[in-house]
């Protein structure tokens, strides 16, 4: 069964970093994109960052160009993606629950929400000023 465990996010205060991780199982050879949403109450999930795990080509919001790397580690035996965000020079605009995303097939568009289909259970970056 296809499942993303996420770890990491937490407190910090403006200027800190933080970085979060996710493990996607059962699912290396399926993914054709690799992503991390937020979303705050009462807005649309917004995508944050996003790979192509077989190119390597990476996607961001121009909110977070310069501050937010993605990346992905594909397990030796390719049974397991690893995503990771490294976030830094935060802002409390990124305060946000953010969750990790996968795609089983091929996103029209690689920053939108609507065209992932596997969703971690996502965790809270809360960032004070």
């Amino acid at each position: 069964q296809v499942q993303l465990v996420e770890s990491g996010g937490g407190s910090v205060q403006a200027g800190g970093s933080l970085g979060l991780s996710c493990v996607a199982s059962a699912y290396a050879r399926s993914s054709h994109a690799m992503g991390w949403f937020r979303q705050v109450p009462g807005k649309e999930r917004e995508g944050v960052a996003a790979i192509v795990p077989g190119v390597g080509r990476t996607y961001y919001a121009d909110s977070v160009k310069g501050r937010f790397t993605i990346s992905v580690t594909i397990s030796q035996d390719n049974a397991e993606n690893t995503l990771d965000l490294q976030m830094n020079s935060l802002k409390p605009e990124d305060t946000a629950m953010y969750y990790c995303a996968a795609s089983l097939g091929l996103p029209r568009e690689i920053m939108r929400a609507a065209d992932y289909n596997v969703w971690g259970q996502g965790t809270q970056v809360t960032v004070s000023s």
